[in-house]
């Protein structure tokens, strides 16, 4: 049913979500060492959204379109949304002027304060694409408008039984605690840090080059643990491969990136970038090559949404402009 042998792998960690979570309603003193668990496999859940709709996991599309509800359940928020705001939109500008989820919106500084604020900015900014996708789907296409309502009708419909089920057992208060760290917690955290991943992946990289237009994390620990998603240049060059070919495809153009663009751990550069940096700012970043908002001559900078989004399933992937 796979399309790929290494989504084994995939397949453990979404067995694993429920596992971990309903653990916690079992046995609520473990709480405090499975919640930070929970935390790990809401973000893998939004990685391998991610990496489901640009790569599709299962042959068969009923077996998809499942996998999307299945995820959105501990990622957070129902998982089509990644096609308009994603696979459409920073794929196609990849943090240029129309891109919803600029690094450079309101501060071309890089700094933990500009960084920590990017996920709320962008959330805000990521409505656009996804109303419009949203229309053009009920306008357009109704077997996707149908999906989108389901999407959203299992995933609402789940957590309001979940949370029924936590106060069935531990009383109002008490289930709504066990509720809240067991899904809600964990599901705030894999939202913050996606977005986070994605503000850290483009700030002061230059969006005109052909290979320096992202920051890629070379460590295999964190690229084995969100299934190669540190490699982020060779994603948007390729962004219809299978995240197990990630590897392969980065050797072929890691000579031709900017160092500075290539760290290996993602917690040593951030060590550096937020903690060092303020007072020593050689340690921090640096724009590489062209900003963002420096297009050719003659190019208007326009930051409003370009409403251009076709209403379409997972797996599309647009070129870069």
């Amino acid at each position: 049913m796979l399309r790929y042998a290494a989504d084994r792998r995939t397949m453990l960690w979404c067995l694993a979500m429920p596992v971990v979570a309903l653990s916690m309603y079992v046995a609520p003193a473990w709480i405090p060492y499975l919640c930070p668990l929970a935390c790990y496999l809401a973000l893998s859940a939004g990685v391998i959204a991610h990496n489901h709709n640009h790569c599709p996991t299962f042959r068969s599309r009923k077996l998809n379109e499942a996998m999307g509800m299945w995820l959105s359940l501990f990622y957070g928020y129902p998982t089509f949304v990644w096609i308009p705001t994603h696979n459409l939109n920073h794929h196609k500008f990849v943090n240029k002027a129309g891109d919803a989820t600029i690094t450079w919106r309101y501060s071309k500084k890089h700094n933990f304060l500009v960084a920590f604020l990017f996920p709320f900015v962008s959330t805000y900014w990521q409505q656009e694409p996804t109303k419009a996708f949203i229309d053009k789907a009920r306008e357009r296409n109704r077997p996707l408008y149908r999906q989108i309502l389901t999407q959203y009708a299992v995933w609402g419909g789940t957590h309001a039984a979940l949370l029924g089920l936590a106060m069935a057992m531990h009383g109002v208060a008490g289930g709504a605690r066990v509720w809240a760290l067991a899904f809600l917690v964990p599901a705030l955290f894999s939202l913050w840090t996606i977005m986070f991943f994605n503000y850290i992946q483009h700030v002061h990289t230059d969006p005109w080059s052909e290979h320096d237009h992202s920051r890629s994390f070379t460590g295999r620990l964190i690229n084995f643990f969100l299934f190669n998603n540190g490699l982020h240049a060779v994603h948007h060059e390729t962004p219809g491969l299978h995240w197990s070919l990630l590897p392969q495809a980065h050797a072929k153009i890691e000579a031709a990136m900017d160092p500075a663009l290539k760290p290996v751990s993602f917690f040593a550069w951030c060590f550096r970038s937020y903690v060092v940096a303020p007072f020593l700012p050689r340690f921090g970043t640096a724009q590489v090559g062209r900003a963002p908002y420096e297009p050719p001559a003659g190019v208007a900078l326009d930051l409003r949404f370009g409403d251009d989004l076709q209403a379409v399933d997972s797996g599309v992937n647009v070129a870069r402009v």
